[in-house]
């Protein structure tokens, strides 16, 4: 409107509204509301709305100890059994809405903020992520479970394991060995993994604390937060599929895995 009126000054309202494609009237009645401004009025209350103290009474009914925790709909049926009537339903929900407390009543469980993993290596052997996936067998339903270290700095696969199935045992004896066998120190290293069964059960935890490494989680729900051994798997996946889809033999399969495996994973 304001273009309209800048442009009508100069080339006439008609010329104006034509070549901006408003319509004369809308522009007349806006001109005719900034001219004569209309005051609001107040909407009268109904002659059956609750008093102030009324409204304090369903109040000090809701706020009390027995209904704090029920919605208002169990609260006036809850009343009516006992042959007492404040007000609607409705009405009770207006009074809590005017006092910003229409939301959950029920105590809840408030969950924690998890902080998000942040992990610099700045040489090897430092920081290691590791996971368990899942991989198909040569016959169906058969399925392989293949657990690999990476260590995010180098990418090198320090350690891997290719089991029939996953468990905490073989978890704890896989990074036991792999630990061993890279000299790891108490103090030396942390391993962050997601949340798994494996990976948040109690032998692994009681394992790492007894090595001295400091154990690292990614968030609740969040599958980004391991992003090495994420992609890792990937890359695996991808190219063991083009040549299983070629042999389709166990043995083809494990020599695959021992190739890309201990190979530098590519991002």
């Amino acid at each position: 409107m304001n273009s309209t009126e800048t442009l009508g000054a100069e080339v006439g309202v008609v010329q104006s509204c034509s070549a901006l494609g408003v319509p004369r009237s809308t522009l007349y009645a806006q001109r005719h509301r900034k001219e004569n401004p209309t005051e609001l009025k107040q909407r009268p209350s109904s002659p059956r709305a609750l008093s102030s103290d009324e409204r304090n009474a369903v109040l000090e009914i809701a706020h009390s100890e027995r209904f704090a925790d029920t919605s208002p709909a169990e609260i006036c049926a809850t009343l009516i059994d006992e042959n007492t009537y404040f007000c609607s339903e409705r009405t009770m929900y207006r009074i809590l809405a005017s006092h910003g407390e229409t939301k959950e009543r029920r105590n809840q469980r408030r969950h924690p903020i998890y902080k998000k993993p942040e992990l610099l290596a700045t040489a090897p052997n430092q920081v290691w992520s590791w996971d368990i996936t899942k991989l198909k067998g040569p016959v169906k339903w058969t399925y392989y479970y293949l657990y690999v270290i990476l260590d995010i700095y180098s990418r090198y696969v320090p350690g891997w394991l290719l089991a029939s199935r996953e468990s905490t045992a073989l978890a704890k004896r896989f990074i036991s060995d792999t630990c061993e066998k890279q000299q790891i120190k108490p103090g030396q290293l942390i391993i962050h993994s997601d949340r798994g069964p494996s990976m948040a059960s109690k032998g692994v935890a009681q394992l790492l604390a007894d090595l001295g490494t400091t154990k690292s989680h990614s968030r609740p729900h969040v599958s980004n937060d391991n992003p090495y051994s994420e992609s890792h798997f990937k890359t695996m996946k991808c190219q063991m599929t083009a040549v299983f889809a070629i042999n389709g033999k166990l043995r083809d399969l494990e020599l695959l895995i021992i190739s890309i495996a201990t190979a530098p994973a590519c991002l």
